[in-house]
């Protein structure tokens, strides 16, 4: 159940222009807090007319000001960034489903008002600045809601349905519907002004980066106008395209954005790490992003609203909460950007839409076993933020044998001075492992993660006579400070 505030927020009044979000080129290194504020906190009770928290598919009464009063967990977890989803004015609901998640607009520059105003919306820009956080608006640039005014009123901006007849190939993600929405034509000069205008408009409520919806689906030679204009103004762009791969990151790269979602390294680290399968898997993503121009700014993740719960792949809850300890630690040593949807840092659980949307419990409802998987992941988090070598280094796979395969996956990370080692066991029991090495003679006892409770995770690492010697718990993920 949401937590609703008792007392009123107190906001200072700090001016939005005093906060400096990294230039876009400098995101490596960032770490990624999605929130759907709907299911995060409820803030103001006085917004909630509708709100029915034991249906899926209705409103469940989070809004900003939940948000706003609980950024310091977001800060607490150590991301540094907080991912919010469209919080603009939304069309009225739809069969009984609520536009509760933001994706069928109605008018692109207002709050929704059961979200809040925009004045809340500039407190929390304000209040999250204060605490160093970045922030990052879901921005809809496809298509309006069902029944929006402008399909009446302007429809020579949508694409009809003899566009998506002539189109043909990829031509028809851009021109036909997205599940019947009304399909913007970004070719119409008006829809190109009201898209640009949109972007200005939310930067000057604070907003320091974009993440982009469904980005396939829109005319590419606007996209590259629009994030070029944003990159103009020092704006990280980040592009969702479903089902994208180390390809499609090259491409969206070469296109302008910033970065994109790479789909097909979550799909690797479902089947591997949440299904008990191969780690070959991962090992053959990273080997394809050596394609991608700027894979340090590549945006990894578990799981998001779009996709069934990481924790949902497994049929008993203590195992899913298990290898999700495992995996959000494994997330933390690569390369990329780690992004975290509401939930996973407890192994919430959840199939599809609408079911992984559940509201986030609050913390005091935490059990004991979720309260082992935040702590794991705050611990993995810290870990790799204290380390350059983690946040922003050259990542290097190392050979195993081809027995060892499927279950570990070796790479070093290095940076400014800082060099470590990583170590994924899949296996299901402890496992010592001996690779060649070139590696200089050293014995390391423990990793530089903690387990729960404060104990160093019991991991070791030794290098003698051209061997590196490696002891690992079953399903779990160890990172060595090797120094120089």
């Amino acid at each position: 159940m949401h937590r609703t505030l008792a007392v009123a927020l107190l906001l200072g009044g700090l001016s939005l222009a005093q906060h400096a979000a990294p230039a876009p080129a400098d995101w490596e290194g960032q770490i990624i807090y999605q929130v759907m504020p709907d299911r995060y906190v409820n803030g103001d009770p006085g917004n909630d007319g509708g709100a029915n928290p034991g249906d899926p598919q209705a409103r469940h009464g989070g809004d900003l000001r939940g948000l706003d009063a609980h950024l310091q967990d977001v800060q607490d977890l150590g991301a540094t960034t907080v991912w919010i989803t469209p919080v603009s004015r939304q069309v009225p609901d739809v069969n009984g489903m609520a536009p509760y998640h933001g994706y069928w607009p109605q008018d692109f520059r207002s709050v929704d008002p059961h979200l809040g105003t925009l004045q809340d919306f500039r407190n929390l820009t304000a209040h999250a600045h204060r605490l160093g956080l970045n922030v990052m608006l879901d921005q809809v640039i496809n298509h309006s809601g069902y029944g929006a005014d402008a399909v009446s009123a302007h429809p020579d901006w949508f694409h009809t349905p003899a566009d998506c007849q002539r189109a043909a190939g990829t031509q028809k993600d851009t021109d036909c519907p997205l599940s019947g929405l009304p399909d913007l034509n970004q070719t119409v000069p008006a829809v190109r002004d009201l898209l640009f205008g949109n972007a200005d408009f939310w930067r000057t409520q604070g907003v320091d980066a974009y993440r982009y919806d469904a980005v396939k689906h829109v005319d590419q030679a606007f996209l590259k106008a629009l994030v070029t204009r944003d990159r103009a103004a020092g704006t990280f762009t980040l592009g969702e395209s479903f089902g994208a791969d180390a390809d499609t990151v090259r491409q969206g790269q070469e296109l302008g954005l910033s970065s994109l979602f790479e789909f097909s390294l979550q799909a690797a680290l479902r089947q591997g790490i949440m299904g008990g399968g191969s780690l070959n898997g991962v090992r053959s993503v990273l080997v394809q992003d050596a394609r991608i121009p700027h894979p340090g700014l590549t945006a990894n993740f578990l799981d998001n609203h779009d996709l069934p719960r990481f924790a949902n792949g497994t049929l008993f809850e203590d195992q899913g909460q298990a290898r999700t300890r495992y995996a959000l630690r494994a997330l933390m040593t690569l390369k990329g950007i780690p992004v975290l949807w509401q939930g996973t840092e407890i192994a919430q659980r959840g199939g599809a839409d609408p079911d992984n949307r559940r509201d986030l419990p609050a913390r005091n409802a935490w059990t004991p076993a979720q309260q082992d998987v935040y702590a794991t992941a705050r611990d993995a988090v810290h870990v790799r933020r204290a380390s350059a070598a983690l946040s922003r280094g050259d990542q290097t796979l190392l050979p195993v044998p081809d027995a060892s395969a499927d279950d570990l996956l070796v790479f070093t990370r290095h940076a400014d001075g800082e060099k470590v080692l990583v170590a994924w066991n899949n296996a299901r029991e402890r496992r010592t492992y001996s690779l060649r090495t070139t590696l200089a003679a050293r014995t390391l006892t423990a990793s530089s993660f903690t387990d729960p409770g404060g104990k160093a995770q019991r991991a070791a690492l030794s290098v003698s006579g051209g061997y590196l010697h490696l002891s690992l718990p079953p399903q779990d993920a160890a990172v060595f400070r090797l120094g120089e």
